[in-house]
């Protein structure tokens, strides 16, 4: 019993009769409108004029229903007055879609007419028949139908018009919550197409975390040690600490672009083109990097220019991490650079003498993963790892230190 009544005293069932009456009062024009063309029309029988009013009237419902404002304001309506969970609808959503939300309206129109003619004749008639009882009887008429009510019988009518008043509330509020999700909620295709928005949204941020990580994060590790080695110089040598502070000042400048660039994608704002660095910036990235008192020994084989667009793109930044770590994690040694065009790809390589313990700088874990992840949505190779013990095997240096290398190959013919 308690089960029964639960929905009497919800207050959904009530917000959801509002929402069903407020489409009929939004049919109602429509409904005026499609009087005109058959008032002047001498049908025989009278039907046929119904007939033909009734269904201009569902196609000017349909037509307004097609109108995308009209689907976006009765998504809202539903969320607030059904309390039913309905997404904004997609935008672009195909044409074979729309049909579902002109059948929703039309539906939501006739249901809300339902409530409103059947429900004002039920609560009428609860309200109406016991005051016609004290005088000792009761006539009840409806569409040529009469019939006389004496005595206590008013009073069950009563009760059974209050009855069925309310068990038209709950069942149209529940039609209205169970059509709204599956006919103004995403079709399948439009899931498709939200999930594909959704997995590219995911892709952009992730590649602006990967942007962040490899422009900012080499940035400051530079920055840092050209404080330091402007601080030791100021006194000794100005005008090398004078360098030092231009190429911190060229260096941030830099990355502010980059996070003015990545802050406005973030808000969806109308951000400028994205800064694109390739391996023609390589000579700058390595001037700052001496600036910084870095020793890098860099060796370039091949023609640069067959290396363009992605791909170049990649192997800066691959480069740039490279570069990065052995500043942060080196033990302060010449860092040997490679960059070897040939005609089946492009290999990159970072070699530095690995400092044992900490670094002294934090690390958040994800550069190296970040870079193994741009390697390979390349179709290339990547290795990252100490080599050598101590004994100068496989070091190539004949120094026998510990040394740590990054390798990458990257082929060429999948540059975009």
């Amino acid at each position: 019993m308690i089960n029964v009544l639960r929905p009497l005293l919800r207050g959904s069932t009530y917000s959801g009769v509002l929402f069903a009456v407020l489409g009929a009062l939004a049919g109602l024009p429509l409904a005026l409108v499609a009087l005109v063309p058959v008032a002047g029309m001498q049908a025989d029988p009278y039907f046929l004029s119904a007939v033909l009013s009734l269904a201009l009237w569902v196609v000017l419902i349909g037509a307004v229903g097609l109108a995308g404002a009209t689907r976006r304001v009765l998504v809202r309506s539903a969320r607030r007055l059904l309390a039913v969970a309905v997404p904004d609808p997609v935008k672009g959503a195909a044409a074979g879609e729309r049909w579902r939300t002109p059948v929703f309206l039309v539906l939501h129109v006739a249901l809300g007419w339902a409530v409103l003619f059947g429900g004002s004749v039920l609560l009428t008639m609860a309200v109406t028949l016991p005051g016609k009882w004290v005088p000792g009887e009761a006539r009840v008429s409806l569409f040529g139908w009469a019939t006389d009510l004496t005595g206590g019988w008013s009073w069950v009518v009563s009760a059974a018009c209050l009855v069925l008043a309310v068990v038209l509330f709950v069942a149209v509020s529940g039609a209205l919550r169970w059509l709204a999700p599956r006919l103004l909620g995403p079709s399948p295709a439009e899931r498709l197409a939200m999930a594909a928005e959704r997995e590219r949204a995911l892709a952009e941020r992730n590649r602006l975390a990967h942007e962040l990580h490899d422009s900012i994060g080499h940035t400051l590790t530079a920055a840092t040690i050209q404080a330091a080695v402007a601080g030791e110089m100021l006194a000794a040598d100005p005008a090398a600490a004078r360098a030092a502070m231009r190429s911190i000042e060229e260096s941030t400048r830099a990355a502010l672009e980059d996070l003015d660039y990545v802050l406005g994608v973030l808000r969806d704002e109308e951000a400028a083109a994205a800064p694109t660095r390739t391996l023609a910036d390589l000579p700058e990235l390595l001037d700052r990097l001496r600036h910084a008192g870095a020793v890098v020994e860099a060796e370039v084989l091949g023609d640069g220019a067959r290396v363009h667009g992605t791909l170049s793109r990649a192997a800066y930044r691959i480069l740039q991490e490279g570069l990065t770590n052995a500043l942060r994690h080196g033990a302060g040694g010449p860092i040997l650079l490679r960059v070897a065009v040939a005609e089946e790809g492009l290999d990159l390589s970072v070699d530095n003498e690995a400092k044992p313990g900490p670094s002294g700088f934090p690390t958040s874990g994800h550069g190296l993963p970040g870079l193994a992840e741009r390697v390979r949505l390349l179709h290339g190779e990547f290795e990252a790892g100490p080599y050598g013990s101590g004994s100068g095997s496989g070091s190539g240096t004949g120094t026998g230190e510990r040394r740590w290398r990054l390798a990458v190959r990257l082929p060429i013919r999948w540059a975009a």
